[in-house]
């Protein structure tokens, strides 16, 4: 998956933005759903990494698995991973990136994820 892919990827869901918000860190993608972050890149870095929501039991479940998944870099490790891109199959890497919306969406209000056709 190369950058452009993953930045399209994820602004292809309902309602995702991108952002800059950190001015220490002005290369950082952030993706957002209604301003709630579900995906962290530096898109220009190599190798491509992406920050990931996952539930605590599939964060630590998937680490196991996967190598190029670990404990997300200055993020909550009990609830984000850091996911080595270009060493796991694209399909995958977008399954992780649309369960962290999924995820994010989840703990929105209950009118904002009807908006989203996300129930």
């Amino acid at each position: 998956m190369t950058p452009a892919a993953l930045r399209a990827f994820c602004l292809s869901f309902s309602a995702a933005t991108e952002e800059f918000p950190f001015p220490r860190n002005p290369e950082l993608s952030t993706f957002k759903v209604l301003g709630k972050i579900f995906a962290f890149s530096h898109l220009a870095e190599r190798p491509l990494k992406v920050a990931l929501k996952a539930e605590p039991e599939n964060a630590i479940r998937q680490r196991a698995q996967h190598p190029a998944i670990v404990p997300g870099w200055h993020l909550n490790k009990r609830h984000w991973n850091t996911v080595t891109v270009d060493e796991l199959p694209a399909a995958f890497v977008r399954e992780l990136i649309e369960d962290s919306y999924d995820l994010v969406v989840a703990g929105l209000p209950k009118a904002q994820r009807l908006r989203l056709d996300r129930p």
